[in-house]
C-alpha cells in the first residue's frame, strides 16, 4: 500500500514539474517586440495610452478627460473643435 502511494505521489509531482517546463518553452518572448508605451507621436504623446496632442492646451490630453473638464461633447469632432479651433 505504501509503495503504491509513493509511486502515485511521484507520478503526480513529475507531471506537475514537466508541465511548467513545457509552458516556459512555448511562452512567447517579449524581447523582440516593441515595449509598451513606445508609440510616441511627434509631440511625445503616448497614443496607446489614449493621449492626443491638443494645440490649445499645448499638452498631451485624453479626449474623454478633457471633454469632461472643459465641458464639450466627447467625440472626435468635439476634441478637434476644442483643440484645433475648427
Amino acid at each position: 500500500m505504501r509503495f503504491s502511494l509513493l509511486i502515485l505521489l511521484s507520478l503526480t509531482l513529475t507531471a506537475c514539474g514537466s508541465d511548467q517546463s513545457a509552458t516556459a518553452e512555448t511562452s512567447p518572448s517579449t524581447t523582440d517586440k516593441t515595449p509598451v508605451g513606445a508609440d510616441l507621436d511627434p509631440h511625445g504623446c503616448i497614443r496607446s495610452a489614449g493621449y492626443l496632442w491638443c494645440e490649445s492646451t499645448q499638452s498631451c490630453e485624453r479626449p474623454w478627460e478633457l471633454a469632461e473638464a472643459k465641458n464639450f461633447t466627447n467625440s472626435e469632432e468635439g476634441f478637434k473643435a476644442f483643440c484645433e479651433g475648427d
